[in-house]
């Protein structure tokens, strides 16, 4: 708050008041403070009085879900998916064992991230084909037929997050 009224030249009481509806203040005192965070005006007044959903996931708690790889030994945990008009994005933990198969015939709309977390597999999106090792990413179009190819050396653990429609 210090900083804050430091850099707008307002005060710390006058900054309270506001932050707490204490007081209306004019336009430029509001376009002072956006321009001071670095935010557009807008954004002062965007959601304040709104609940906003929330997931959150402990670890080794995500539900375990049923996909077209699961029939050939793809495990899948989802890792938490909010509802509605924010349903943009779908966090999975997928595990490759052993028991696991190729299975390189994935398509959805929308874009995929992969991080791989454990193990090594090559993983093809269309033609090409990637190595991929923990530490390893890729993001690539979820419409191109996609998979692992080859299971290198199980268990594989990797992140993937799907992303459909506008992520403003």
């Amino acid at each position: 708050m210090t900083e804050l009224a430091r850099r707008t030249g307002m005060s710390k009481a006058m900054l309270s008041k506001i932050e707490n509806a204490q007081t209306s203040c004019s336009l430029s005192t509001l376009s002072r403070l956006a321009e001071t965070l670095d935010v557009p005006v807008t954004a002062l007044f965007r959601g304040v009085d709104a609940e906003r959903e929330a997931v959150f996931t402990p670890a080794g708690r995500g539900s375990q879900i049923v996909r077209r790889g699961s029939d050939v030994g793809h495990l899948y945990q989802l890792l938490g998916a909010l509802h509605g008009e924010h349903k943009r994005i779908e966090p999975l933990l997928v595990t490759l064992t052993e028991a696991s198969e190729v299975f390189p015939l994935f398509q959805h709309p929308g874009t995929e991230f992969l991080y791989v977390l454990e193990g090594v597999m090559v993983y093809g999106h269309g033609r090409a084909r990637y190595e991929m090792r923990a530490g390893d990413s890729l993001v690539f179009d979820g419409e191109g037929p996609h998979g692992p190819v080859e299971l290198v050396e199980v268990p594989i653990r990797f992140l993937t997050v799907t992303a459909n429609g506008h992520l403003d």
